[in-house]
């Protein structure tokens, strides 16, 4: 009986008439062919291990203990002679020794100008025990979405974070894949001494059961029980009478992905073994035609992140403190504006929007920082030592964007209130010219006055200063559009794709990696930054200076109209425009200002 997921257990045409035979075969005769299609059918069991014997894992387990008088192979000692290598140990433990004891010698430097490539290799076996022949996982030979040769061969492209997924009728992978196919996988690599070697590449099957429990879908990796074999589809053990006709249920490998470490201070490009992980989805047969199902394949590169996370940590705290420093400054200073020495609830809350304000300083610098040293390090790098870290290892640095948005939120409405609440007196010095005759109300009489002095330009200087409130050392639509020019036409958005490559221009027909969040805001945010000082040192040093300051504009045009500008920010605090006319009258017609102006000459 062959169990499956969704609580099917069906009596195997397969196993019933290969079963019994190919273990007795493989017992008293150490039959390779039997030995391996024994070994098939147990992982056609998603190699699961229980109390019972009966079962192909159970059988094989039991011949392979009884057998180790037979030897290894390669001196590796979970392979046997005559018996295919289906188990790293007959218990959970040994993952971390398997995938962490030994080191791999991949790859010195990144090419620029070749794409490096992980060689891997797998010896394919029939279902039936027969050797078929050694191959390159290159065209395809584990992804069953189907692509061109170029994208597909890329997955194995040293660097390159590879992400495949599709939607594959049931009718096309019984088409397709009638027959199982077994896998045993190899990594081709050199060694120390220049000599090509062979390692073999572990399998943690998602699917295994050890005594009833699923060990390989937690995170511990002392609970793994790592195995050798995999298959794409399995359409031949859910045949229950005839191996003629269709089968009950289809088992396919619709998860499958490749993972590789970086050895921690290396220099040279060493890893530890790769890891293949592979998830099992059991599909009743019903109506093939319209029943799919949903495949990924996806290549992961990883390192340990713990000490970047340490550095990152030191940095927070060392900004942060800073942070506070200069917010009980700056919330001392404001004190004494306000011309309050009594601490109060108030200067508790403006303390705390102070810091809000310097702490979201203090992320932004962090990402800013994070963002372009990985930016660097990693494209830049000749010799591998960085890789990128994963989509799960990015949740602190989107915490860390997520707190200085919210933050420097918090402080923008803060200055807008502060901004609200400011008191603008405009001061007119113009004195009035001779007098005038005006009648007084309720007394029938008329009597001599001063001149009144027009308000026109006193509406006009307050009209002014409302224009040069949006006044800024930038150009924000300049400072948009030619961002998006960089990033989308001169193509220095392609340095956020999690691959090696450098390169500004990406091809239509190759593969395009998917972004990395870290490197899309270190690239966005460099550019911003660099476009955003160069605009500053432009308008700054030249268009200030050559073409027009609008602020210094203004304070002649007050002392042009006689008036001073008073800004009263706080209450013992402020800002003045002196602009009394050194004329004594600006309310005057065009030839005496002209006459006054030529004085000024």
């Amino acid at each position: 009986a062959v169990p499956y997921l969704q609580g099917i257990t069906l009596t195997s045409a397969w196993f019933l008439k290969n079963l019994q035979s190919s273990a007795s075969a493989c017992w008293l005769y150490s039959n390779l062919t039997a030995c391996q299609a024994l070994g098939n059918m147990c992982v056609m069991n998603m190699n699961s291990l229980s109390s019972s014997t009966t079962d192909a894992c159970g059988l094989f387990q039991y011949i392979y203990v009884n057998t180790a008088r037979l030897g290894i192979v390669h001196s590796i000692s979970f392979w046997r002679h005559d018996l295919p290598w289906l188990y790293y140990g007959d218990q959970p433990g040994l993952a971390s020794q398997v995938l962490e004891a030994n080191h791999l010698f991949i790859i010195s430097f990144f090419s620029h100008h070749q794409d490096v490539k992980l060689q891997f290799i797998a010896a394919s076996f029939d279902a039936a025990g027969n050797f078929l022949k050694w191959q390159s996982l290159e065209g395809g030979i584990l992804q069953l979405c189907p692509d061109t040769q170029t994208k597909l061969n890329a997955a194995y492209t040293f660097g390159t974070t590879y992400q495949q997924s599709c939607q594959i009728s049931v009718s096309k992978i019984l088409l397709d894949f009638a027959n199982p196919i077994f896998y045993d996988l190899f990594l081709e690599y050199n060694g120390n001494n220049g000599q090509q070697y062979l390692w073999a590449v572990p399998v943690l099957n998602l699917n295994l059961q050890y005594s009833e429990m699923f060990v390989n879908q937690g995170s511990n990796m002392n609970n793994w029980l790592l195995t050798r074999r995999l298959f794409l589809v399995d359409a031949l053990s859910g045949k229950e009478d005839d191996l003629g006709k269709l089968p009950r249920v289809i088992r396919i490998a619709s998860k499958i992905t490749i993972s590789i470490r970086l050895v921690s201070h290396t220099q040279k490009g060493t890893i530890y073994p790769p890891l293949v992980t592979v998830a099992y989805t059991d599909v009743l047969i019903q109506n093939p035609e319209t029943q799919s199902v949903m495949i990924s394949f996806s290549v992961n590169y990883e390192m340990d992140q713990s000490e970047a996370q340490i550095q990152t940590d030191i940095t927070l705290g060392v900004l942060g403190g800073l942070a506070v420093l200069w917010s009980l400054l700056k919330t001392a200073g404001w004190k004494r504006r306000t011309g309050s020495s009594i601490v109060d609830l108030q200067t508790v809350l403006k303390f705390l929007l102070f810091y809000a304000g310097d702490l979201a300083n203090v992320f932004f610098i962090i990402t800013v920082g994070t963002g372009i040293y990985w930016l660097v390090f990693f494209k830049a790098q000749q010799f591998v030592s960085v890789l990128l870290p994963l989509p799960s290892q990015e949740e602190d640095f989107v915490t860390y964007i997520a707190c200085a948005f919210s933050l420097k939120a918090l402080q923008f409405l803060q200055l807008l209130v502060s901004q609200l609440s400011i008191d603008i007196f405009f001061i007119d010095w113009e004195r009035p010219k001779g007098k005038v005759l005006k009648a007084v109300e309720g007394e029938g009489v008329i009597r001599s006055a001063a001149a009144p002095v027009s308000i026109w330009r006193t509406y006009f200087i307050a009209n002014e200063w409302n224009e040069i409130q949006t006044v800024r050392k930038i150009n924000p639509f300049f400072q948009v559009l030619a961002v998006l020019f960089f990033l989308e036409v001169v193509g220095f958005s392609n340095l956020a794709l999690m691959d090696s490559s450098s390169s500004l221009t990406r091809s239509s027909e190759s593969y395009i990696a998917p972004w990395s969040r870290i490197l899309r805001f270190g690239m966005s945010a460099a550019l911003w930054l660099a476009i955003a000082f160069l605009q500053i040192i432009f308008f700054s040093v030249i268009y200030e200076r050559f073409v027009e300051d609008k602020i210094s504009q203004f304070v002649d045009l007050c002392c042009m109209s006689n008036i001073s500008v008073f800004l009263l920010s706080h209450s013992c605090f402020g800002y003045y425009i002196h602009g009394r006319s050194v004329h004594g009258h600006a309310d005057t017609n065009m030839e005496e200002m002209n006459i006054n102006l030529k004085r000024e000459a």
